[in-house]
């Protein structure tokens, strides 16, 4: 099959489907590919790069049209470039089905295939072809940049000669991939940030990520993960409590980064007018959801505009264009991988399975009919949280009773232990020789010793694993302490030589466990 890339035509968009790395790999799946000349020049690939790297360079995209099977872009096809595909093209593409019927419904009758990237279902095995998630980690990255662009002082806080500046404070609506992208590079830069999202499971990984979780009053159960691994509409009572909350935080924050979305429906708008006129002057809010009308009430599609009383409202709709080469690399990697699951057999040949859950879910349009919606995923990209039980409180008797039974059970396995130990050291003190029961003692003592001696350590100054390997050493330095003053020469030196090893072992491990914890400590 042949694979060609088309040039964008929306304004402003700077990615390409197709890199040429990305295309040496489609030739090991068995393909050929073909590209529109110039389709890569804003994205930094010149067609000397993808003539080096196999690909034909074509003069435009009728060319490419006529040449391939399959056809591969970033933005979903208008009117009259889906009417100038051919009849029986598969078409791989952001394409937002639920948001355009009408171009969905031509498509079908065009007997052509649409594999919209936008639709790959969010479970485990389709991570590697989830193009929305590799370009929302770019904007979320991206618009901490913008952000900083932005805003009039340093993300981290300074003390100099000069004065001390405070830490810049972040809020982050919305913990998706862009909300976690962001909160990674706002504490990398050494801002205060703060997170609000509405599903409880994702409170855990923005605190581990070194963010604030927003926590509401809200007596009712809120658990606002839908199916696939999106948020889904808040009650209206939640609604206000997250309004209010917000309003409280509005003072303090001096940028605030909105990225909730639900798909196929207007962003929902978090952050409104009364709340911009609280902020400080200076503040900035990056709208992450412009595209789709905003969080924002004052937010105006790919504009930047500062409000009356000095807030930065940036609501570009191109953040991963704004990243061209990152953003295609990522990109034609997703579409690399859709095609490897279209290729199976890796022979040049695409075979549609329609049983294919991931290929099923990604396909809006086959064989001369509309395939959308897809069934749902037959597995949960998230688990729903489960309410965790109230530790039961026992009465001052039951406490007791338990404390007896413990000290029992502890009495009666410590005096079975000594009976068996007894029994057996009586057993081999019946058969074995005087010399040997000497030495034998020796060693049961060296072990219980060194094990109380290097296990009593606290795991504070070195890991559970260093302290077994310890007490197996000091086992080790005991025993030989004991063969020091023996009268054969062979004996002293392999005794001197089990404490060296020994001793060795057991410093060197504290030195690695220090070089270990010191990795995780802020110099």
């Amino acid at each position: 099959m042949k694979i060609g890339a088309l040039t964008e035509i929306f304004p402003g968009e700077s990615r390409v489907a197709m890199t040429p790395d990305s295309a040496l790999q489609l030739a090991k799946l068995g393909h050929v590919t073909c590209i529109q000349s110039g389709a890569g020049a804003k994205a930094g690939f010149s067609d000397a790069a993808y003539a080096a790297a196999g690909v034909e360079v074509l003069p435009d995209a009728a060319a490419v049209i006529a040449a391939a099977d399959v056809i591969v872009k970033v933005r979903g096809p208008d009117a009259a470039e889906l009417a100038s595909l051919s009849d029986g093209q598969t078409l791989i593409s952001f394409f937002w089905p639920a948001q355009n019927p009408e171009l969905l419904e031509a498509a079908a009758k065009k007997n052509l295939t649409i594999v919209a990237m936008d639709m790959v279902p969010r479970i485990s095995r389709a991570q590697k072809m989830d193009a929305l998630s590799s370009m929302a980690n770019i904007a979320g990255y991206r618009a901490v940049i913008e952000a900083g662009n932005n805003f009039g002082r340093f993300f981290t806080g300074q003390v100099t000669a000069a004065g001390k500046v405070p830490p810049a404070k972040v809020l982050i609506v919305g913990a998706g991939v862009a909300g976690l992208a962001a909160i990674g590079t706002s504490v990398s830069l050494g801002a205060i940030v703060h997170a609000f999202d509405v599903r409880p499971e994702v409170a855990e990984q923005i605190e581990s990520m070194g963010a604030n979780f927003v926590f509401l009053e809200f007596e009712q159960t809120q658990d606002g993960a839908a199916t696939g691994g999106y948020a889904a509409p808040s009650s209206p009572e939640f609604r206000e409590k997250q309004l209010a909350k917000f309003r409280e935080l509005a003072p303090e924050m001096d940028i605030v980064i909105t990225t909730a979305l639900i798909p196929g429906r207007p962003a929902p708008k978090l952050w409104t007018e009364d709340m911009v006129r609280l902020m400080k002057p200076g503040s900035v809010i990056i709208d992450l959801a412009a595209e789709r009308g905003g969080n924002c009430d004052l937010t105006v599609p790919d504009q930047k505009i500062v409000t009356d009383n000095g807030v930065t409202i940036v609501g570009y709709t191109d953040f991963p264009s704004r990243m061209a080469t990152q953003a295609s690399t990522l990109y034609s990697t997703n579409i690399r991988h859709m095609l490897t699951d279209l290729t199976p057999k890796k022979d040049g040949i695409i075979a549609h399975n329609m049983e294919d859950d991931v290929i099923r879910g990604a396909t809006a349009a086959h064989m001369g009919a509309v395939t959308y919606p897809p069934p749902p995923p037959k597995i949960a990209a998230i688990a729903a949280a489960k309410p965790k039980p109230k530790a039961v409180e026992l009465t001052p008797t039951e406490r007791r009773a338990q404390e007896v039974a413990a000290f029992r059970t502890q009495t009666r396995n410590q005096v079975g232990l000594l009976v068996i130990g007894g029994a057996l050291l009586l057993g081999v003190g019946l058969v074995a020789p005087a010399s040997f029961m000497q030495h034998f003692i020796v060693f049961v003592l060296a072990v219980f010793v060194g094990f109380q001696v290097i296990w009593k350590v606290s795991h504070s100054l070195h890991t559970p694993l260093m302290a077994i390997t310890n007490a197996i050493s000091s086992i080790i330095i005991l025993g030989a302490l004991m063969q020091i003053g023996s009268g054969s020469f062979i004996v002293i030196l392999l005794a001197a030589l089990a404490i060296f090893m020994a001793g060795i072992n057991i410093f060197g491990g504290f030195l690695v466990t220090r070089r270990m914890l010191a990795m995780f400590q802020k110099s």
